[in-house]
């Protein structure tokens, strides 16, 4: 549209116009929050927005409460009110195994024999902050916290800025008139990305960081601004219907929920109704296995009696319902001392600084090491050597320290600083302006040499068994392996001198490392460690030159051309294969029998070549500009030979569905959220039993 052309619908009555943007951004938020299937892009919603607040400043008559636009910039709030729940929101019960889940059953089945044929609903016990929404005639007036369960805060200016509430419920018909009041209870909470990405902006500013994602969304539904919280991106699952005066009458818990769906309310896709305890046991299993498949995080699932007049009959505790529990999964936040901070350094230099801890038993395993980052990241959340501190561990994810607690802090406790020189090599640390790393720039730290030798010897590079970082540091000491490509001249007769290295021992070792020799050259190029070059640039490098040789042979602005490449990895790959002491190492590799070539590498320039530029008629590359991701295990792939089949017919494998994904490659156990956003999205879900098929034919298997 030109600057000329006229606003759209300027012509129409502003009074039907803004009957009209309110119900477009209505559907809108639908696609995006709830069917996570938005139409428009975020610049155009934003233009049906503006285009909205225009009419109503210029219509003052128009504007009402409940319109789209006082979601965000509403008036500061002098302090919250108190709110008295119409029906008290209670807290659950929780049971942390199947012995006590059982025990639950058999308990309140004494109060009613139907426990025992009943159904139950489960939904995941979604870790933010419980909500309660009243609706008036089917519009919404209020928002509190749980509180003490009788009495909460009145938040309802800054829940008006939660996109996926909607201010009106979109009654269904057939289901009789609107209920006078209908309260919805809730979880709000702020995803994962969301939350990532808030902390970004914090460290980028220099504030503060948030703790956890469910810390960040309780401090913004908290702000006195209610333009603050209209910054951060919050969401909202509803999970019960508490007061209800009028309106349908309803059965079950299933029932409620379907309703409050139909009603435009955002309700958790993963709830489910099952029979029996171990239908219920197996699914709350399931869910603790896959709770980072999702994009908001769990703690648990909440089973209930379906059964809404069953319900009634067991009724409750003083501060719990019989017919609801919480069955929790292992904590993935611990707190333990934090015994000192210590420096390690990276194969490139990095120093990164990590807490030593009293050994805690966290997210699985037990953990006595954790990851501080860097140093800005020290310096805001000020863990201090002495400290009780809360360390998270989730799913695979390297142990982190999360912050202080504060309260046990003794008064003697002094802020900690990064030391100024190497504790490897006694060399300066040196930060770069501009950059949040510090670095020791001794090429020759004996740490640095020790880490570059344990990357080149890692499972995504040579993947030699039996290497690993007290073996590497173990041959280095003894001076046997300096560079990587010593590793190929060590011998028997040198191994078997070393601590705890039997000759069973040192033969497998030297197996694997001549099994190793065989790795494609992509394999070699992650394994070097040549900055900003990971694995997906490595391949494309690999498969668009064939050898070693003829990358380096070519310059800067052609490697920069290789899709996935671009300016900053060829001039970091162009300067690392100038270097004298790398040049070193590849001759080593060389002379140890490595052809540094990839199979299969350079097809597309050989193809070219012979046809004159036309490859309309090559097979090699069937897969080629296709994205596919694969999700759960396939029988006949590993994870990486997946990926590296897709990859060597030019195809692309990433880690995420979106839009541009060609086929999603299913096999046991799938990410239920890729599944979901799969379909959601309309791609091609290929089985992974026919994973073979497509990659024979390029095509989609029946």
């Amino acid at each position: 549209m030109s600057t000329k052309d006229p606003a759209p619908g300027a012509s129409k009555d502003p009074a039907e116009r803004v009957e009209e943007l309110r119900a477009q951004i209505a559907y809108h938020n639908q696609k995006y929050h709830q069917e996570d299937a938005p139409e428009v892009s975020d610049a155009d919603f934003d233009a049906l927005m503006r285009e909205l607040r225009a009419i109503e400043e210029e219509h003052p008559d128009l504007a009402t409460a409940d319109s789209p636009t006082q979601q965000v910039g509403s008036a500061p709030l002098v302090l919250f009110a108190s709110v008295a729940h119409r029906v008290p929101m209670m807290s659950l019960d929780n049971a942390f195994d199947l012995d006590e889940l059982q025990a639950w059953v058999d308990r309140i089945a004494r109060i009613d024999p139907a426990v025992v044929g009943a159904d139950f609903q489960c939904e995941l016990k979604i870790d933010g902050l419980a909500m309660s929404l009243t609706y008036e005639d089917g519009r919404f007036i209020q928002a509190a916290t749980r509180g003490d369960g009788t009495t909460g805060e009145d938040v309802t200016h800054n829940v008006a800025t939660v996109r996926s509430i909607p201010h009106t419920l979109s009654w269904p018909k057939g289901r009789g008139p609107v209920p006078k009041v209908i309260e919805v209870r809730g979880e709000v909470y702020m995803p994962v990305t969301a939350f990532e990405e808030l902390n970004r902006r914090q460290l980028e500013a220099g504030l503060k960081i948030f703790a956890n994602p469910r810390n960040s969304a309780a401090g913004s539904l908290r702000q006195k601004d209610a333009s603050v919280t209209a910054t951060r991106e919050l969401s909202m699952w509803a999970y019960q219907v508490g007061a209800l005066e009028g309106g349908p009458e309803l059965h079950s818990q299933s029932e409620a929920l379907s309703l409050l769906r139909d009603c435009g309310l955002p309700v958790n896709p993963e709830i489910k109704v099952v029979h029996g305890v171990d239908e219920v046991f197996a699914l709350c299993t399931y869910w603790r296995d896959h709770r980072h498949d999702l994009d908001y995080e769990i703690d648990g699932v909440v089973v209930k009696v379906d059964d809404l007049a069953l319900q009634r009959r067991l009724g409750a505790t003083s501060h719990a319902p019989r017919w609801a529990i919480a069955l929790k999964f292992p904590p993935e936040e611990r707190t333990t001392t934090l015994l000192r901070i210590m420096v390690s350094i990276g194969r490139t230099g990095r120093a990164t600084p990590f807490a030593v801890l009293e050994p805690v038993f966290v997210g699985g395993s037990t953990v006595g090491l954790a990851t501080l980052h860097n140093e800005d990241q020290v310096r805001l959340k000020d863990v201090r050597p002495g400290d009780t501190v809360v360390v998270r561990k989730a799913g695979d994810v390297i142990p982190e320290v999360v912050g202080p607690v504060l309260s046990a802090r003794k008064r003697s406790s002094r802020p900690w600083h990064f030391p100024k020189v190497c504790p490897s090599c006694g060399e300066p640390l040196i930060r770069l302006e501009g950059e949040s790393d510090t670095f020791c720039t001794n090429i020759e730290c004996p740490a640095q040499r020790v880490q570059r030798i344990v990357h080149f010897a890692s499972r995504g590079a040579m993947d030699i068994e039996g290497l690993g970082e007290k073996r590497v540091v173990q041959i280095v000491e003894a001076g046997l392996v300096s560079d990587p490509g010593d590793i190929y001249a060590l011998e028997a007769e040198s191994l078997v001198a070393i601590e705890r290295m039997g000759a069973l021992s040192v033969e497998n070792l030297l197996r694997a490392i001549e099994e190793s020799k065989s790795r494609p050259l992509s394999r070699v190029l992650v394994g070097l460690g040549i900055r900003h070059l990971g694995p997906t640039g490595a391949r494309a490098l690999a498969r668009a030159y064939g050898t070693l040789e003829a990358v380096t042979a070519v310059s800067v602005e052609e490697l920069a051309a290789v899709e996935g490449i671009g300016s900053v990895i060829a001039e970091s790959v162009v300067d690392f294969l100038a270097s004298a002491g790398n040049r070193a190492v590849l001759d080593k590799l060389i002379a140890a029998g490595f052809t540094l070539a990839e199979p299969g590498g350079a097809t597309r320039a050989v193809a070219e070549a012979a046809s004159g530029g036309d490859t309309k008629g090559e097979d090699a590359l069937i897969l080629s500009g296709k994205s596919i991701v694969v999700t759960g295990t396939l029988e006949s792939h590993t994870r990486e030979e997946a990926e590296e089949a897709i990859l060597g017919l030019g195809g692309k494998s990433p880690g995420s569905v979106s839009k541009k994904t060609w086929a999603v490659v299913v096999g046991a156990e799938p990410g239920a959220a890729k599944l979901r956003k799969a379909e959601g999205l309309g791609i091609p879900i290929v089985d992974g039993s026919k994973f073979e098929e497509l990659l024979s034919t390029g095509e989609i298997p029946d």
